[in-house]
């Protein structure tokens, strides 16, 4: 148990540095450039800076921004919305807690916007000097914004990722903005800090029940067809009892082992997966400590 805790912490200590340090080194390198804004549909795109994405949404009384990323970031992305509209950003909507991803709304709340966010994320979020408070909060696991000639469903996920976790759907664009739920073509991010895996399947059986087209992810490409999010519940289904499996044959901690009967198993479905060789033994510690101690 204390090997299990001990190799969780390194692991966690990994997590956190690239949270930390939100470009990846090859980007940081020049290799790609920093970042970018991808049209997806008519109205709505995605901004990438670095390894994050939001979504920007231009409406007929001005433009709603999803999570900000952090200062840097939302000040390149405010150039970029220049290029497609003159219309004022109005409106900040906020995912969940998580600073690498809410970071950097001051730009924004300079110039008159609101910040929105749910009370579970709002509640959670720890006070750091580069994120702004939400201005308003909401309840319940559905909230309606209207701005012009669209309309934002704030549909919240309840224990999944973060707190406060919400998924963002624009019917008349049929997107979905999935934020880090949904990282399509990649496992799961390391070990999986802040994820709950059998919430996460059932966030994502929720989300398979809504009604649109694509995603706009938080992370990966700028958009991916709907079934992106039945492969990612799949993948964490077929981690799981992949898992199991190991653990019987095994020994429920004998981490090498499983990781290693778990990467035979999946390598046929998921091998050509970003990070599948990397990552994979984090993924399996997490998914162990989940089925044998409830966490």
């Amino acid at each position: 148990m204390n090997r299990a805790l001990q190799m969780t912490s390194a692991a966690l200590i990994g997590a956190l540095a690239v949270l930390v340090f939100p470009v990846a080194p090859s980007l940081a390198q020049g290799s790609a450039p920093l970042f970018d804004m991808t049209k997806v549909t008519e109205s709505a795109y995605s901004f990438r800076f670095g390894i994050h994405r939001n979504m920007v949404l231009v409406t007929s009384d001005g433009v709603i921004v999803t999570d900000p990323i952090s200062p840097v970031a939302a000040q390149h992305m405010m150039a970029e919305i220049r290029k497609i509209t003159d219309k004022p950003v109005k409106l900040v909507i906020y995912s969940h807690n998580h600073w690498d991803h809410i970071a950097g709304a001051r730009i924004f709340k300079d110039q008159g916007a609101k910040i929105i966010q749910h009370e579970a994320g709002a509640r959670e979020t720890r006070p750091s000097p580069i994120v702004v408070p939400a201005d308003e909060t909401f309840s319940g696991e559905k909230h309606v914004v209207t701005m012009g000639d669209q309309t934002v469903e704030l549909i919240h996920l309840g224990r999944s990722h973060g707190s406060g976790m919400v998924v963002m759907r624009v019917p008349r664009e049929r997107i979905l903005h999935t934020i880090d739920v949904v990282t399509p073509d990649r496992i799961a991010f390391r070990i999986m800090p802040d994820f709950f895996p059998q919430d996460w399947i059932k966030a994502l059986r929720k989300i398979e029940q809504l009604d649109f087209d694509r995603i706009i992810p938080g992370h990966g490409p700028a958009s991916s067809p709907k079934s992106a999010v039945a492969e990612a519940r799949q993948y964490l289904e077929d981690l799981g009892a992949a898992v199991a499996e190991g653990a019987k044959r095994a020994g429920p901690f004998a981490f090498d082992k499983i990781t290693e009967h778990v990467k035979n198993e999946l390598r046929p479905k998921y091998g050509k997966w970003d990070q599948f060789d990397n990552w994979m033994h984090m993924n399996v510690e997490r998914m162990i400590l989940e089925q044998r101690i409830g966490w």
